[in-house]
């Protein structure tokens, strides 16, 4: 991934507010809360596993999640405002396991 979309993908998040991002990590990793350590702790099915994004799909797709791999796929969107519009759409319309935290 260029540095370039990832800038896009951190000012997208920067943006959001402090729910938002709640629930952004929610629907990646499983879990509304950072570990007492950092992302650098984050834990998926089989141990050790860190927070990635990768490009996936065609820009008309919803990004989508892996919560054992604390992985975000995301389609190459054509602007920040795209990138905005579908991961909020997607964020805010998962569902996921209800009272696991």
């Amino acid at each position: 991934m260029s540095n370039f979309v990832s800038f896009i993908i951190f000012m997208a998040v920067l943006l959001m507010d402090a729910e938002k991002r709640i629930r952004l990590l929610q629907f990646v990793t499983g879990t509304s809360r950072v570990p007492m350590n950092g992302f650098a702790e984050l834990y998926g099915s089989n141990g050790p596993q860190l927070f990635t994004i990768e490009q996936w799909g065609t820009p008309d797709k919803l990004p989508r999640a892996h919560t054992c791999f604390n992985r975000l796929d995301l389609p190459l969107y054509e602007s920040l405002d795209d990138l905005r519009e579908k991961l909020l759409m997607a964020v805010e319309n998962a569902e996921g396991f209800e009272g696991v935290d």
